[in-house]
């Protein structure tokens, strides 16, 4: 099984991110998401590097009115040649909001980008309820394995 290079990139200056963390928490991601759908041939499996890019609020608003034709920013954009784009300033509100921890909110957005890759959607109630019980249970090992 082999998983692409991941590169964390901050592009924003509001908030400090140590990207290393992110990209080895990444990397072990990557790997748990692999372990699912063995036989899909999905983009994930083919990509041999991805880019996840930290972003403000203002750079994924226009992101997201771009390619998703609506307005205001959102938690992640995932672009099926490798990207995955992360709003910090939606992350930061989201962790207060659900009192959960800055690095967590990140942590669920990497595995909701590496899902997308990997074949997973959203669109409708099955697809997100199958999609959340995926993310919540590669969180659940790969934080498991932090500790």
């Amino acid at each position: 099984m082999k998983v692409p290079k991941i590169n964390v990139q901050n592009l924003q200056r509001k908030i400090t991110v140590n990207v290393a963390e992110l990209e080895k928490f990444a990397i072990n991601a990557a790997q748990h998401a692999l372990q699912l759908h063995q036989r899909r041939q999905t983009e994930l499996r083919k990509l041999s590097e991805i880019f996840i890019w930290l972003i403000s609020d203002r750079r994924m608003a226009l992101l997201h009115r771009k390619f998703v034709g609506r307005p205001g920013p959102t938690d992640v954009l995932t672009f099926q040649h490798g990207e995955i784009f992360i709003s910090v300033d939606t992350a930061r509100r989201h962790a207060r909001a659900f009192k959960d921890s800055l690095i967590r909110e990140f942590n669920l957005y990497i595995v909701h980008g590496l899902l997308h890759l990997h074949g997973f959607d959203d669109q409708t109630p099955s697809q997100a309820q199958k999609m959340k019980a995926a993310q919540e249970r590669i969180l659940t090992i790969c934080n498991g394995a932090a500790l």
